[in-house]
């Protein structure tokens, strides 16, 4: 029930006091006058408040349960960098101020700039995109900025594998690139003699994610990037995977120029419901002068400064410096963690992937048989010939025991594909219940496909019509 259909004519919560400014004889425009009262729902404070506390009791968290969702890392986010995010020093200060009162808010930018650059292999990093797919767009203009300082004019083409993220086309199109897609091995991987075909005086950057979307590792990384570069083309790295590598490799060391970073994955800040993000950019010194301005400079004498002297500079991509609260929470992660924290993490979910990988081979074809990184992908093709029920009815279906559902249908390259990816943060007694469940629904699949096809049936609202939702929605309560 919607907070309107509890509204009662009359119920009041609070009374503001009688408004002392009047519009009376002011010329307002027509179009900012209102023609009828206000619509708004008539309850007690008491309601207001039990209705909203029953909705949020009804949301799925990572704090409450399971979230293997796959290319997202959903890793839980430690209490105490929400509590070090709230602190008064970076709640009360704005970005108008003088850089001389915000001396401390510059010092943890810096440091956070400098901690990525290490983790990272990267020279210089701007903490300005507020989100990975803002990152890759500010990473794609400055490689077009690159090309362009060269008079190279004629190279306006990015290639992106097939298995890539759906926004890596999608932000080399916006940076003015013509996308040509990449065909992967039966293995999954990149295809280097495939590589080689495209590989010409147009190529301006190859888009690539290590590990990649199948969760596996380009073990031709070095020999790639050596044909990027002698085709004068430059190598850019999607970070959205880099949860599988930190602490143990670094981007800047297989040869990428440019790097963007998710610190709402990797480095436990909140994520999912559109935001808050953070996609911080890094590159090699040759490309640091296309950064956006301004950057976090440290002075001589020991002071912090925003540094608007670069002529080169693709220009601001958005007011401010970035989204703070996220980079005060991964700036505490990376503290708390330290170096073998990190690299520890990273072990972890890759031992947490693989371990799930084997138990759920029992039940589901998995797409590669090798080895994995942080996560896998399941190819359901074989499971939807033999019981009639999908890998999106599966999903569903997992919500009634309280899981949330995976990524599923991604990445386009595997037929009824589900992405899992069960994060460091999970015990193994979690991972076995999780292997248990799915049992169960494939148990339930081949012995009552129907439950399973009409699912979800214990949750708050029932199976949507997803294509009706996505044609018409209804975005306000009529």
């Amino acid at each position: 029930m919607t907070i309107f259909e509890k509204s009662v004519k009359g119920r009041k919560g609070f009374k503001l006091p009688e408004g002392s400014v009047s519009f009376e004889g002011k010329d307002l425009p027509d179009h900012l006058i209102r023609t009828r009262k206000l619509a708004l729902p008539e309850l007690s404070e008491l309601d207001v408040v039990r209705h909203y506390t029953e909705l949020a009791s009804k949301n799925y968290s990572v704090d409450k349960g399971f979230y293997p969702l796959g290319s997202c890392t959903m890793k839980y986010n430690p209490k105490l960098n929400e509590f070090l995010a709230s602190l008064e020093g970076f709640t009360e200060i704005h970005p108008y101020q003088p850089v001389e009162t915000v001396q401390g808010a510059l010092q943890l930018m810096y440091e956070l700039k400098e901690a990525l650059c290490e983790i990272t292999g990267m020279d210089e990093i701007s903490l300005q995109p507020a989100a990975g797919a803002h990152g890759e767009l500010t990473g794609m203009l400055i490689v077009r900025a690159y090309h362009l300082s060269r008079n190279d004019t004629k190279r306006n083409v990015a290639l992106v594998p097939d298995s890539a993220h759906g926004t890596n086309p999608a932000s080399a199109a916006m940076a003015g690139f013509e996308v040509v897609e990449l065909k992967s091995t039966k293995d999954g991987l990149l295809d280097v003699e495939e590589l080689k075909k495209h590989l010409n005086d147009r190529v301006a950057v190859l888009m690539l994610t290590n590990p990649n979307t199948l969760g596996l590792f380009e073990k031709d990384i070095l020999e790639i990037a050596k044909l990027v570069h002698e085709a004068g083309a430059l190598l850019y790295y999607d970070g959205a995977n880099l949860n599988a590598i930190m602490g143990r490799f670094r981007p800047g060391d297989m040869g990428f120029d440019v790097v963007h970073l998710n610190l709402h994955k990797t480095f436990s800040t909140p994520h999912g419901m559109g935001g808050p993000g953070s996609g911080p950019v890094g590159v090699k010194q040759f490309l640091a002068r296309f950064l956006p301005v301004p950057l976090v400079r440290k002075s001589k004498d020991g002071s912090y400064y925003l540094d608007y002297d670069l002529p080169e500079s693709i220009g601001r991509m958005r007011s401010f410096y970035g989204n703070f609260s996220v980079l005060v929470k991964a700036y505490a992660y990376i503290l708390t963690m330290g170096e073998d924290g990190l690299k520890r993490a990273s072990e972890m979910a890759v031992l947490n992937a693989n371990y799930l990988r084997k138990l759920l081979s029992k039940y589901f074809k998995v797409a590669s048989e090798r080895t994995c990184m942080h996560e896998f992908v399941v190819d359901g093709s074989e499971f939807v010939k033999k019981t009639g029920v999908r890998i999106l009815d599966v999903a569903k279906r997992l919500l009634d025991y309280g899981v949330h559902a995976p990524t599923v249908y991604f990445p386009l390259i595997v037929h009824e594909a589900m992405m899992i990816e069960p994060t460091e943060t999970e015990s193994k007694q979690t991972l076995d219940q999780f292997a248990e469940i799915m049992g169960k629904i494939v148990d339930e699949a081949i012995k009552n496909p129907d439950l399973v096809k009409s699912a979800p049936h214990n949750t708050p609202v029932k199976r949507l019509d997803d294509v009706t939702a996505t044609k018409n929605p209804i975005y306000r309560y009529q």
